[in-house]
């Protein structure tokens, strides 16, 4: 797989002229579809082109592009090289003030890890949300996973101060890579990690299973926040930096704070 970034409209003119055949697209997320020999390319709404195919075609192809002057490569992400079955697990929304928690596994092998390096797998820091959603699909497809989404009124039952945060993702990470079992874990490290048969910092960007996982967590993430977004009749706010207004706004329209954000977070404590 080879990405394109900053692509323009103007650019899609350059391979419609040039032999490429246009497609429907399939999500909302897709402005425009088409394939070259063999090789499938889809431009996001980010404005991101993404190759999909062979990767001897795929490479043909993405020399085109490099001659026509399509947008800016994006440099391939190199993943450690593993063999045999492989789970790996993430979380998302631990930091966030709105929202609860989730963790996601998936497990590969051989042959699932080249499928996924093919869908254009990546830390999901690293990818925007509109990529994001379809993407998490598209791996629910070809590999073995688990998710688990836990709401804010869940989350604050298990979690009444700081420290039993860590007592949960351990849990959580243990409960996915169980279910996918059997299988080497690994595990994005995070303090008080003491889960997975390589717990490892920055692990999304070193495994495929385990950046893979990071998608899907924060997939459901998204999703989370949009129902809970359904629920407070407004927008919730992602992270935990500029949320005062919508804690504001939570207060102002007498709904329970329990069931839309971590109660026991400092900025939160300020309102209750």
């Amino acid at each position: 797989m080879v990405v394109f970034e900053n692509v323009q409209k103007e650019d899609i003119k350059k391979l419609s002229s040039k032999g490429f055949c246009s497609l429907e697209p399939k999500t909302v997320y897709e402005e425009f579809r088409c394939s070259h020999e063999g090789v499938t390319l889809i431009l996001y709404t980010s404005g991101k082109l993404v190759l999909q195919g062979q990767q001897e075609q795929v490479e043909k192809v993405a020399e085109k592009l490099r001659k026509l002057n399509i947008g800016s490569e994006i440099k391939p992400i190199t993943f450690r090289k593993e063999t045999g079955w492989i789970i790996g697990s993430d979380e998302a929304l631990k930091g966030d003030t709105f929202g609860g928690l989730v963790v996601a596994a998936v497990k590969a092998d051989d042959a699932i890890r080249e499928k996924l390096r093919e869908l254009g797998v990546a830390d999901s820091k690293n990818l925007s949300d509109v990529i994001i959603l379809p993407l998490a699909e598209k791996i629910k497809q070809i590999a073995p996973c688990e998710v688990k989404s836990l709401l804010p009124e869940e989350y604050n039952r298990e979690c009444t101060k700081e420290g039993d945060i860590t007592k949960l993702l351990n849990i959580l990470h243990t409960e996915c890579a169980r279910f996918l079992f059997p299988g080497k874990h690994m595990v994005d490290k995070y303090p008080g990690c003491a889960v997975g048969d390589v717990a490892e910092e920055k692990a999304e960007s070193k495994y495929v299973e385990v950046a893979a996982a990071s998608v899907l967590a924060r997939a459901a993430a998204l999703k989370q926040l949009d129902y809970l977004s359904l629920q407070a009749g407004f927008t919730l706010p992602k992270g935990s930096t500029h949320v005062k207004l919508a804690l504001h706004e939570l207060q102002e329209r007498k709904l329970e704070f329990r069931k839309f954000v971590k109660v026991h977070f400092a900025n939160v404590k300020e309102f209750l």
